[in-house]
């Protein structure tokens, strides 16, 4: 080959990879129903390829991830994936607000891709409550190899689901749910679909090497409780929350709410033996405990002497919140984008839209409905995205009948479809105020957000003084304690039909949810992909004339 080949082969080649995309993930699930014994109670699960907990997604920020869902239990089915922001894409977030169910004994693929993300999460199914089924496993992205992640390559990592649990089917829960009453309280605590107790007879969980550290990213996927983790004899150092790295403290117990994720580092400094890794749960007058067993070495017994708990009731909660404060965002790592974390200066960006959100427990006909701002949530049998895409929203809701702020009078409840409509690329902040007796958790979909404060009492203007407006942790998920407020802020930027839920499965699962519908002024391809060319369609817009394609 001549000189001049060979520099056109060079160029052809070097050509090739302008624009390449970025690697593909591929995945192929059949979820099915299998007896399982959590709590000693054989019961029916949800399995994914024969697995509870489910198969893990190990990616890296910008991978795309195809996952053929082959759906071979009874009823519909749709998985989210709790955190992964599908950015311009909510054609495929998993909820009935924004995709038609996979019938069973069909099949649907989606296809995401993790946009400039690290960190933890995990996927579960949205429908009914089949969360307290199982169906739920681990997301975990790594940063690119460009990017320096702020602490040492562990030498393994483990993916731990703490969760309550119900020895009620998920059938019986729903049933129990759709004739009015309230499900009660859980029959205990797992750690990965198991129940242990101190003398049981344990397989290891995990094993650890003396003198090795260990990265062990720990999920709350349970429907209502929160939970306190701790290591027997070791102490722990939080490295990510949601997807953010931290400023890295040391901490001998960590509170985790339900749909919560995070990152701790935890070095096997102590001697060759075995070890309780200890769930308990929180705000609760019983408390729930259950065990797994960490294996140094070649191990030897455990000692039954457990870490204590952190304090309870009031005492508890001021302990929580100042745990919560605790967590920093690292402003000098790196992010999964090319500029560093501490860029984005969100505490001088001018709020545009201030929601004020409250949360009741009411009567409707006689039966329990949960709300927020007096409006309780119902899915039609046509996804709200759909119908809005079709331009046919008004056949089915109308937008924006929850307003800004909460009514005088909570008692009352409109039971509707709720779907706030959203200016795109607003600066908005969001209050929650919990005026009930129990801990609750919110949720966004297609966001981070910014956690900025969380204090005892009513939220008042005046109380934006003491927020963190400098390094709070961007992340998807906040927790509100009982007669207590918490404020977010984010910038809506990512168009889509986007969902905000309670994580109390079952305050979700009656209504205490709503829609953020963010359009873009344009249809165009640079704010939102197109509906994909093979999304099921279902309800009043199945063979429905198809709106313009988006264009650029």
């Amino acid at each position: 080959m001549d000189g001049a080949s060979t520099i056109l082969v060079v160029f052809l080649f070097c050509l090739s990879g302008v624009g390449a995309e970025d690697p593909y993930l591929y995945h192929t699930w059949k979820v099915t129903y299998g007896t399982i014994s959590p709590m000693g109670v054989p019961q029916q699960g949800i399995l994914i390829n024969g697995k509870f907990p489910g198969p893990t997604i190990n990616g890296t920020s910008n991978n795309n991830v195809v996952v053929n869902v082959f759906n071979e239990i009874d009823e519909p089915l749709l998985l989210t994936w709790g955190g992964i922001q599908q950015r311009k894409n909510s054609w495929i977030d998993g909820t009935l607000g924004t995709m038609c169910p996979i019938m069973p004994g069909t099949n649907f693929t989606y296809k995401f891709q993790v946009k400039d993300q690290i960190g933890s999460y995990f996927y579960f199914p949205t429908t009914g409550m089949q969360r307290a089924a199982g169906g739920y496993g681990p997301i975990n992205v790594h940063s690119r190899e460009l990017i320096p992640v702020p602490f040492d390559w562990p030498t393994d990592e483990f993916n731990v689901f703490l969760s309550d649990w119900y020895n009620k089917g998920h059938k019986t829960l729903k049933k129990i749910l759709d004739s009015g009453r309230s499900i009660t309280r859980p029959d205990g605590l797992v750690i990965n679909g198991k129940h242990g107790k101190v003398g049981d007879k344990l397989d290891p969980l995990f094993k650890m090497e003396p003198g090795k550290t260990y990265r062990y990213r720990v999920c709350n996927a349970g429907l209502r409780t929160s939970v306190n983790f701790r290591f027997q004899g070791h102490n722990m150092i939080v490295v990510e929350v949601e997807g953010s790295h931290t400023v890295q403290n040391d901490y001998k117990s960590l509170d985790l709410h339900v749909g919560q994720c995070l990152s701790v580092l935890v070095t096997a400094s102590k001697e060759a033996k075995d070890y309780y890794l200890v769930a308990s749960s929180r705000f609760f007058k019983q408390e729930f405990t259950t065990v797994a067993i960490i294996r140094i070495g070649n191990g030897g017994p455990a000692t039954p002497e457990l870490p204590p708990p952190p304090p309870a009731h009031k005492e508890g909660i001021a302990w929580s919140i100042n745990q919560f404060r605790s967590f920093r965002w690292n402003l000098t790592a790196s992010a999964a984008r090319p500029n560093p974390q501490g860029s984005y200066h969100y505490g001088q960006i001018n709020i545009t839209r201030t929601l004020k959100l409250v949360s009741s427990q009411v009567k409707d006909g006689g039966k329990l409905r949960y709300a927020i701002n007096g409006v309780s949530h119902t899915d039609p049998d046509t996804p709200l995205k759909l119908a809005e895409y079709f331009e046919m929203p008004g056949r089915l809701f109308k937008y924006d009948i929850m307003k800004d702020n909460p009514p005088d009078n909570l008692e009352k409840v409109t039971v509707a479809p709720n779907v706030v409509n959203a200016t795109f690329r607003n600066f908005v902040e969001i209050i929650f105020e919990n005026h009930e007796k129990t801990i609750q958790t919110y949720h966004l979909d297609g966001y981070s957000f910014f956690a900025v404060g969380i204090e005892p009492g009513k939220w008042s203007p005046a109380k934006r003084k003491n927020y963190n407006l400098v390094d709070a942790i961007s992340r998807h998920t906040v927790q509100v304690y009982p007669n207590c407020w918490a404020a977010i802020m984010t910038t809506l930027d990512n168009a889509g039909m986007w969902n905000l839920r309670s994580e109390m499965w079952a305050r979700a699962y009656l209504g205490q949810q709503f829609y953020f519908s963010v359009l873009s002024p344009e249809r165009s391809l640079r704010d939102e992909y197109d509906l994909p060319e093979k999304q099921a369609l279902c309800g009043i817009v199945k063979g429905a004339k198809k709106p313009p394609p988006y264009t650029m």
